[in-house]
């Protein structure tokens, strides 16, 4: 078992910068990926960006390549996503994902947080 704890939400105006934190515990030796997704109302939750736990590879979404940023602290279990450039449409609550295992490299995300809530304003 996994237990994660977002958080770092908040309200910001558009062109402002919010970090999300991750905290990992329990099973965290054996996490292949973690992962940050989000979800508005009435839509599909969709993915943000990711990072492979062993050699840090990072993948995003189009849609954040050059504004977020996710890194993680192998010590601390903990994985962030640095957001810059905010735009209104980036509001959504953002879920922390973490993958124990995979299939053909593909995160398998089995354990999730509660969510953190990010509003920005225009």
């Amino acid at each position: 078992q996994v237990q994660l704890v977002e958080s770092g939400g908040g309200l910001v105006q558009a062109g402002g910068s919010l970090r999300l934190s991750c905290a990992a515990s329990g099973r965290t030796l054996s996490t292949y990926a973690m992962g940050w997704f989000r979800q508005v109302p009435g839509q599909e939750r969709e993915f943000v960006a990711s990072i492979r736990w062993s050699s840090g590879g990072t993948y995003y979404a189009d849609s954040v390549k050059g504004r977020f940023t996710i890194s993680r602290d192998n010590a601390k279990n903990t994985v962030y996503l640095q957001m810059n450039s905010l735009k209104p449409e980036d509001t959504a609550v953002y879920y922390c994902a973490a993958a124990l295992t995979h299939v053909a490299g593909r995160p398998n995300y089995g354990y999730w947080g509660q969510g953190t809530q990010v509003t920005v304003s225009s």
